[in-house]
């Protein structure tokens, strides 16, 4: 079963070099076939060459541009979920927030429980994270804390965008409404109201040791709330319409 691996990357030249040959080494010394695909987010510094160079060393990375006027962190992968070419496909953040041993676990774990998406859960026992900045965490605690309460699951990292998808359930999870870091909120919770099975996995993450994040929070609070309203209207008001076709 082929791995894809989805990266955006906007202005990540200093973070790009560790990410990747990181995620390479760990994919193919665990004999797992895959690809490595950085989505260019129009960045303004030297991504391009960056990319280039790490190409002739590192044979399944592939990249694809995502021009203006459609930039952001959701177009981005938007872009990478329309043209990956794994049966399963993993978003994974180029500043190496994200461990590469995990999705090695992720990957094995769909295969043998035959699963549809596996979530990674970076507050449940076995998880951890590290450096993570205090206001941020108390919000994220908040609302994914909410948001479970709200749609009565078992999960509590719904933002965590660290996420294992069959190409079925991606596929069914379509057409993709958000632009921004929402899209994190929208593709488990869509899942998970359309039928598709899930398992979850603890995971870790550690601050990013270059750059500022590209997410703002004071910008994102109306973001995530209408596609979290989104996805209640639906589990609630859709009568099945969009359920897993069994």
């Amino acid at each position: 079963m082929k791995l894809s691996v989805v990266i955006p990357a906007y202005n990540e030249a200093q973070n790009l070099p560790d990410t990747l040959q990181a995620f390479y080494a760990e994919l193919h010394a665990n004999n797992i076939d895959h690809e490595l695909l950085v989505v260019n987010d129009n960045s303004k510094d030297n991504t391009i060459e960056v990319i280039q160079q790490l190409q002739q060393t590192i044979p399944t990375l592939r990249t694809i541009f995502n021009p203006a006027p459609h930039n952001g962190f959701g177009y981005a992968i938007r872009k990478g979920l329309e043209n990956f070419s794994g049966d399963c496909v993993a978003i994974v953040m180029a500043d190496l927030s994200d461990a590469p041993s995990d999705l090695v676990r992720f990957y094995n774990t769909m295969i043998e429980q035959k699963v549809d998406c596996v979530f990674g859960n970076r507050f449940a026992k076995g998880g951890k994270v590290i450096n993570y900045p205090k206001n941020k965490l108390f919000l994220n605690r908040f609302v994914n804390n909410m948001i479970a309460f709200v749609f009565k699951i078992r999960y509590n990292d719904v933002t965590n965008a660290f996420k294992l998808y069959s190409r079925q359930a991606m596929e069914g999870l379509k057409p993709f409404m958000s632009p921004h870091f929402n899209l994190t909120v929208e593709l488990p919770l869509k899942a998970i109201v359309r039928g598709y099975s899930y398992t979850i996995v603890p995971n870790s993450w550690q601050n990013r040791k270059h750059g500022e994040s590209n997410l703002k929070i004071r910008e994102m609070g109306s973001r995530y709330f209408f596609i979290v309203l989104y996805c209640l209207i639906e589990k609630f008001f859709s009568r099945g319409d969009f359920k897993k076709k069994w």
